[in-house]
């Protein structure tokens, strides 16, 4: 598997798959690349087991776009399937998708794993007709969500050549994280005891962000409404967990007299458990993106905008279930949060909704699907070797 770099959120994942695979007789490796310059200042990079850093050539063009080559040729010419990710500026995908007529086994077949479709970005009608072809050469497809996968299935891909893996996070150390900041006598309760007490919070209202700190996450629009939110209801208060090229903007507005963001760092896996035991929702008017699983591990539901650039996992939210969408106008959102904090009832519905929708997405199940993907496209390759050429 060629990835552009490993997020700490993907190494429960491909070590659950190596497990997966490992039993199965198939031995799993996953070439990378250094963290992409706007990745790098999350601080979130981190390698496993299976992880093998590779050399990474990167070509900048106009526009701030850019083409990359990962030296990973003389290692997937021995692999019986290699997957990359489903994007045009990877160059090394082209020299293995080419596969000489009469030979079908001089090279690996390649499969692609990816969103389906440009989701957080309006994409040109070019770049919309060369990934469909380029998704189209490949033998199997690994979609993140169901809405991606009938996306390239309507585009000619087989429909029984595409996995749903329905993209997660390893939750379980949150959830049990967040369990215990909720039981006396643990540490995790004493800790958010002292948030409480030292930030002087209030049930009922206390909000949560949770993620990186960047462009895509909108972090004007966010304390702009968290502004507007403290207006309307006093106590109110805004914890947010992060980091990121956005982050001094966050430190303004919590040095500010009176204000009511409080800035506490980046959190991550057990870290966050104690939010969301004092939080009562999570605000992300920007992109939702895996924040919307660890939503449902903390039980605190996301209250996002219809902002059109939403990432995949935007369709795990349903609106007045388990997630609130309000318009995407700052006096809107702060409204529709106000109304909703004010609202015990509707808020526990959605945080019933939260905690029961949290076992359908999770790592273990993740890596389930794409293991039997990983055995079903290899196993058909063997039963015709010359599928896809």
């Amino acid at each position: 598997m060629v990835q552009p770099y490993v997020p700490g959120y993907r190494t429960s994942f491909f070590d659950r798959l190596q497990t997966r695979l490992a039993a199965e007789g198939v031995e799993l490796e996953v070439l990378h690349g250094p963290a992409p310059a706007h990745q790098a200042e999350r601080g979130d990079a981190a390698s496993c087991a299976c992880a093998t850093q590779v050399g990474t050539r990167r070509v900048a063009l106009p526009g701030g776009r850019s083409l990359l080559w990962r030296r990973v040729q003389r290692r997937a010419a021995s692999a019986d399937l290699v997957v990359l990710e489903q994007a045009l500026h990877n160059l090394e995908a082209y020299p293995l998708l080419l596969r000489p007529t009469g030979r079908p086994r001089c090279a690996p077949r390649v499969a692609f794993w990816g969103h389906g479709r440009t989701y957080t970005k309006p994409p040109s009608r070019v770049e919309a007709v060369a990934k469909g072809v380029l998704t189209r050469l490949g033998s199997w497809f690994f979609a993140y969500t169901e809405g991606g996968a009938a996306h390239v299935a309507s585009r000619g891909f087989p429909r029984d050549r595409i996995t749903v893996v329905r993209n997660s996070v390893d939750t379980a150390e949150l959830v049990a994280a967040r369990a215990r900041a909720v039981r006396p006598g643990t540490a995790e309760f004493a800790e958010a005891a002292l948030l409480r007490e030292r930030y002087g919070l209030t049930e009922g209202r206390t909000a949560l962000y949770l993620g990186g700190l960047d462009a895509p996450k909108r972090i004007p629009f966010l304390l702009e409404c968290a502004d507007r939110i403290a207006a309307e209801l006093p106590g109110f208060r805004l914890l947010v967990a992060g980091d990121g090229a956005d982050r001094h903007l966050v430190e303004a507005a919590a040095n500010r007299p009176g204000s009511p963001v409080v800035a506490v760092g980046r959190r991550g896996g057990a870290g966050a458990g104690p939010l969301g035991a004092v939080g009562d929702v999570m605000l992300m008017p920007g992109r939702v993106g895996l924040c919307a699983v660890d939503s449902f591990a903390l039980r605190t539901p996301v209250v996002t905008t219809d902002w059109p650039w939403h990432a995949p996992e935007f369709e795990y939210l349903a609106d007045g279930r388990n997630a609130l969408v309000a318009p995407d106008d700052p006096t809107a959102y702060a409204g529709a949060v106000t109304a909703l904090l004010r609202d015990p009832a509707r808020l526990d519905a959605l945080r019933t909704a939260c905690r029961s929708d949290a076992a359908a997405y999770t790592t273990e199940g993740m890596a389930a699907r794409f293991g039997d993907g990983l055995l079903q496209a290899m196993e058909r390759d063997q039963r015709n070797p010359h599928a896809g050429t």
